[in-house]
């Protein structure tokens, strides 16, 4: 089976959450561990990159005055053919229901187009939501509520 960039974030996301994995400079061991797994380094590395963005990419998107101003977002090409109506229905579900906010929702959006895969669907647009959240102070309330959409929606695949 191949695996994408995402597969590797989504297994860092959910086997090292609790012990707040960062990019850092012991990322030999980590990758180690990635390779162990059965990742390729190619993808790790894209990984690894697409996390070094998330974490340069915070405060580049949106200025901070701005959070709270109510606005509609207009989809460019590229993003309306990775982002099916279902995903961009459910980013704007987030928006309104306050999980997120102008600065989150561009940074998801930034993320979701950082990936390599020509479109996302829904339950791979929930991770990237759940991992950029992670990545922000005092989203904890949020973080739980979507990790049980994310949870929920995997059991109902297993199952």
């Amino acid at each position: 089976m191949k695996e994408t960039v995402l597969d590797v974030l989504m297994y860092l996301f959910d086997n090292f959450e609790d012990d707040d994995v960062k990019v850092t400079p012991d990322q030999d061991g980590l990758r180690r561990q990635l390779k162990d797994a059965g990742f390729e380094d190619r993808e790790v590395n894209k990984a690894f990159d697409w996390l070094e963005g998330l974490t340069t990419q915070k405060d580049d998107h949106c200025p901070s005055n701005i959070s709270s101003i109510s606005a509609s977002r207009i989809f460019n090409g590229k993003e309306l053919e990775k982002l099916d109506i279902e995903c961009r229905g459910f980013l704007l579900f987030l928006e309104q229901v306050g999980v997120l906010d102008l600065q989150d929702r561009e940074l998801v959006i930034d993320r979701v187009m950082a990936l390599e895969s020509e479109d996302i669907d829904l339950l791979q647009l929930k991770w990237v939501v759940l991992m950029v959240l992670f990545n922000q102070p005092g989203k904890e309330a949020v973080i739980t509520w979507m990790e049980d959409i994310v949870m929920d929606d995997l059991n109902v695949s297993l199952h």
